[in-house]
């Protein structure tokens, strides 16, 4: 725990001490602001229903942008070799990181509860409903930034790393968008692996323990193949 600590405070700082915390932060309040507002302008409907709706389409460009950089950037500097040579693990060094890029999109995705204040203010607001959505992005950010962590293992390259990662997030997003194309013996296990299926059935207000397992193992297995990826790449 306490090297993961390290890796964690390391790279969080690496965000911070840079501009990418504070563009990819900005970008994301300022796109979800101007749905939300001009779902409240122009349509005269005050609910979050917008935001839950557009937060995970976001997500497919948001969390790939912060992950990219997390292992690959570290191949192409050199500095990799100079953290492997210390006297921590290869998990230790991806949770710490994959930690690090969770923070940051917790930080990005806390200040839109203005918008819920916002809809309490001027309504009626379920607030159970309102707190499982928030919980349902941040499981659905949080897979997205496993599958992402995962696709940065796999090359030197931040550029390679953001499609790789992308096109895995953007197959998980599609699968319960083609159940209609399916045979019906693979409906059931298609539409159990969509990340967004579980992510709606959270924001109904229903915390299901099927849906919270499903985020986890999406999570611990992307971790593990992260780790798999950097163990294989260091003895090459």
């Amino acid at each position: 725990m306490k090297n993961i600590w390290i890796i964690f405070k390391r790279e969080l700082r690496a965000y911070f001490d840079a501009p990418i915390a504070y563009v990819v932060i900005t970008a994301f309040l300022l796109v979800t602001g101007w749905f939300f507002t001009t779902n409240f302008f122009v349509v005269a409907q005050a609910d979050l229903r917008v935001i839950f709706g557009i937060i995970p389409f976001i997500f497919l460009f948001f969390t790939p942008a912060i992950t990219m950089r997390l292992i690959s950037e570290e191949r192409k500097t050199g500095t990799m070799e100079l953290l492997v040579t210390m006297p921590i693990s290869d998990a230790a060094v991806i949770v710490g990181k994959y930690l690090a890029a969770l923070a940051l999109l917790s930080a990005s995705v806390l200040p839109t509860i203005i918008y819920a204040i916002s809809v309490a203010m001027l309504g009626d607001i379920d607030g159970g409903a309102a707190i499982a959505g928030y919980l349902g992005l941040i499981f659905m950010g949080a897979a997205y930034l496993a599958i992402g962590t995962f696709g940065s293992s796999l090359t030197d390259s931040q550029v390679i790393a953001f499609i790789v990662s992308f096109f895995l997030v953007f197959v998980f997003f599609l699968l319960d968008k083609i159940l209609f194309i399916l045979p019906n013996w693979l409906v059931t296990p298609v539409e159990y692996l969509s990340i967004e299926r579980h992510f709606q059935n959270i924001s109904r207000g229903v915390i299901d323990s099927r849906d919270v397992i499903y985020y986890l193992s999406m999570i611990g297995l992307f971790l593990f193949l992260a780790a798999r990826s950097l163990a294989a790449r260091r003895w090459r």
